[in-house]
């Protein structure tokens, strides 16, 4: 054998070693059904052409890939920004097994939730002994101060009442009746995780809200929405609120929970929106969305309240962080100081400094619609030319939207926009329209690996590299570090088009 207790292999190397290979052949040719390998180059190549993109685009029962997640982790993720508050998924374990570990892969921290493991009776019977069981054990077991319900398909599909189900399990004595257990039913099978969002903090805010009187004050509340950079964003934010002095309230704020520090105490609750604050949030002057795609509804019904609301496309580069600021300075009356113009000033410079090497790069995009809408209009503010945006949550008004950005700079004109598309969808577009460069999460490194074009990571979730979340890419400075690995990855690759000596390498060196 390649390894031993003395030589421990990593797993890379030792599938590399013979005996892997042939095994590795064997099960290809006995158990897959192998081919020759000239037919599945020539059906592979096939695959890249124009007449099997016309094909691709066409299909409508099948998705392939989609660059999404279903309702539920959405939910699962926006309870978490709250203090001390478990997740509670009525449906099977195994849904609940992808949700946490989706978010612990993305963040490299520990993801608490818990399920009321509906099994085949409960598909039956309905989950109500679940739910009874459920709130007991995980109160008993947990500590938590709230405990906030979604759903999974299992329990939507047979009609589980969730408010009915609840009730009887205080009841029963489950939980205490004054106990805080907010709901929302988050179907798998339609929307998405940003769906599945919107329905849970909508929930939470219904659960403190409904039937109290509002009396205004002067502060304002944020709705993040569902972001993978959401530990660093959110602090950004809060530093730029700070400089101006503005008072406010997160509503779901995961920074710490996703951070915590190693120093020998486990905790399964760091921060988060304390509930005293939720309460208290309802008196705010406005509540602002940093992504209006991630909470229609939450802000329908914020407004039903009284509250002024406004919605912003995930304010990244200039232009996004310019509309924040002057919103909250137009809400607010506070002034923009001056340490954020400087900021400003900064990344104007930076930009300036790098623009002859971003002018005309042309960028493939994909993610949730805020970020889409966000990135594009971020890197058309460089000279850059999005070429292809697709977001397979989107909608038809999602793209009108984005085509009117598209049409407002003349580095939009190439654009195009691809709504309910996914990921097989963007390699025909690659393949027939080749761009510079694509950004998107870690499922695009098999569309860089298939045709070539280099990938940037900046999107949820954010497996095969580390600590990305750590560093915001909202604001001036978040802007910085998006500016930076836009460039690293343009030089890396024109370092590896001139690495061969006396042949290719004249033209870019460490004197350039």
């Amino acid at each position: 054998m390649p390894q031993s207790a003395d030589k421990v292999l990593d797993h890379a190397p030792l599938f590399q070693q013979p005996e892997y290979k042939e095994m590795l052949e064997n099960k290809k040719v006995k158990f897959e059904c192998g081919h020759p390998d000239e037919m599945v180059q020539e059906i592979g190549d096939w695959t890249k052409s124009w007449e099997y993109r016309e094909k691709n685009l066409a299909r409508k029962s099948l998705t392939v890939n989609p660059a999404k997640a279903c309702q539920p982790l959405g939910a699962v993720f926006a309870a978490q920004g709250y203090e001390a508050t478990m997740p509670f998924v009525h449906g099977s374990q195994g849904c609940v097994a992808y949700y946490r570990s989706h978010l612990s892969r993305h963040f490299k921290e520990p993801s608490s939730c818990v399920s009321s493991s509906m099994t085949e009776d409960a598909a039956v019977f309905g989950g109500l002994v679940n739910m009874v069981d459920g709130l007991a054990n995980t109160k008993a077991l947990y500590d938590p101060k709230m405990i906030a319900v979604s759903t999974t398909c299992m329990a939507e599909v047979i009609g589980d009442d969730l408010n009915s189900f609840i009730q009887q399990a205080k009841q029963k004595g489950s939980v205490p009746e004054d106990f805080d257990v907010p709901f929302a039913h988050t179907p798998a099978f339609v929307g998405s995780h940003v769906d599945g969002y919107d329905n849970a903090q909508k929930g939470i805010l219904q659960h403190f809200w409904d039937g109290k009187e509002r009396t205004e004050t002067e502060s304002i509340n944020i709705v993040p929405g569902f972001d993978g950079f959401a530990v660093a964003n959110n602090r950004e934010v809060k530093n730029m609120l700070d400089a101006m002095g503005v008072e406010y309230t997160f509503l779901s704020d995961v920074s710490d929970v996703y951070d915590t520090p190693s120093d020998g105490e486990f905790r399964m609750y760091d921060g988060g929106t304390k509930l005293e604050d939720v309460k208290t949030a309802l008196n705010a002057k406005a509540t602002i969305s940093m992504q209006e795609y991630c909470t229609p509804k939450t802000l329908e019904y914020v407004e039903g309240t009284g509250q002024e609301t406004a919605a912003l496309h995930y304010p990244m580069g200039i232009q996004g962080t310019d509309e924040f600021l002057m919103t909250v300075s137009e809400i607010t009356g506070k002034e923009i100081p001056d340490s954020l113009r400087k900021e400003r000033g900064r990344l104007v410079d930076a930009i300036a400094d790098s623009q002859a090497w971003l002018h005309g790069k042309t960028f493939a995009i994909y993610g949730d619609p805020d970020f889409v809408y966000g990135m594009a209009r971020f890197v058309m503010e460089l000279g850059g030319e999005p070429v292809h945006c697709l977001a397979t949550n989107g909608t038809k008004k999602w793209a009108a939207k984005m085509e009117e950005l598209l049409a407002s700079s003349p580095f939009g004109k190439q654009g195009q926009v691809w709504a309910g598309k996914d990921l097989w969808h963007m390699r025909s577009l690659l393949s027939t329209e080749p761009c510079d460069l694509l950004i998107g999460n870690s499922y695009g490194k098999y569309l860089e690996r298939d045709t070539g074009t280099p990938l940037i990571r900046l999107m949820f979730p954010i497996f095969d590299r580390h600590h990305h979340h750590r560093f915001p890419t909202w604001g001036y400075q978040g802007a910085l570090t998006v500016l930076v690995k836009l460039l690293d990855t343009i030089f890396d690759k024109l370092d590896d088009d001139t690495i061969i000596p006396g042949e290719t390498d004249y033209s870019f060196d460490l004197t350039r």
